[in-house]
């Protein structure tokens, strides 16, 4: 049995997480001149600060879930999405999604993704560990490409090279992303289109288990 899986987040939404990147960043060491260094505090260091904060959407520890999507073989996607940024919507989110699991009780699924065990599957760990959700006994806690239970269509078709999902659909001949990509997840975020990145999500799910069935002769 097979759940295809994919996930999208955004940074994290802690009160003061910006102020705490701010603090840990130094000026470079060639920076000698006390006026050098006011210069690099006050037009440099704030996109620094933002580039690191926008980083912490790839960190399971500290970014959010913003949506959640699932296939199960060959049944229909199902999808979450919370409704707000939160984090009260991303603990809600992993504990739905575990709640609609607990049906696995002997069997051990094989989860499928793309870059699912170096992304999707840490992450959901993390989080679950930092909003102390218990997941399902078949759920990996430290993933690797080739055990048993996963399927990682990234690393099944190059170990070695990040290659995305788009790519390869497209190498493939399958149809790719509709002008939406993972980056565009937060800006939308910021527009309150919720909806919109649960719908983008769950086409991902689509997305791989095409790839899946390619890639397995048809599974």
């Amino acid at each position: 049995m097979n759940i295809y899986l994919d996930i999208e987040t955004i940074p994290c939404q802690h009160a003061g997480i910006k102020e705490d990147i701010a603090a840990s960043m130094k000026p470079p060491g060639t920076l000698k001149k006390a006026e050098s260094i006011a210069e690099w505090e006050k037009t440099t260091k704030p996109d620094l600060v933002e580039e690191q904060w926008l980083k912490t959407s790839f960190d399971g520890g500290l970014g959010q879930i913003i949506a959640i999507a699932w296939a199960i073989d060959d049944g229909p996607v199902e999808w979450l999405y919370s409704p707000n940024t939160s984090l009260e919507g991303s603990k809600e989110l992993i504990k739905d999604f575990f709640d609609d699991l607990k049906h696995f009780r002997s069997d051990k699924p094989t989860l499928v993704g793309h870059n699912i065990a170096g992304f999707d599957l840490p992450f959901i760990w993390k989080q679950a560990v930092v909003y102390q959700i218990k997941p399902p006994f078949w759920f990996p806690k430290n993933p690797k490409p080739w055990d048993n239970g996963i399927y990682d269509t990234m690393m099944q078709w190059d170990g070695k090279n990040f290659v995305s999902m788009d790519k390869l659909c497209k190498i493939l001949g399958l149809p790719g992303k509709d002008g939406i990509s993972g980056a565009d997840v937060w800006p939308m975020a910021l527009e309150g289109k919720f909806e919109e990145i649960g719908v983008y999500c769950a086409s991902d799910v689509e997305r791989t288990r095409l790839l899946y069935k390619r890639m397995t002769f048809g599974g």
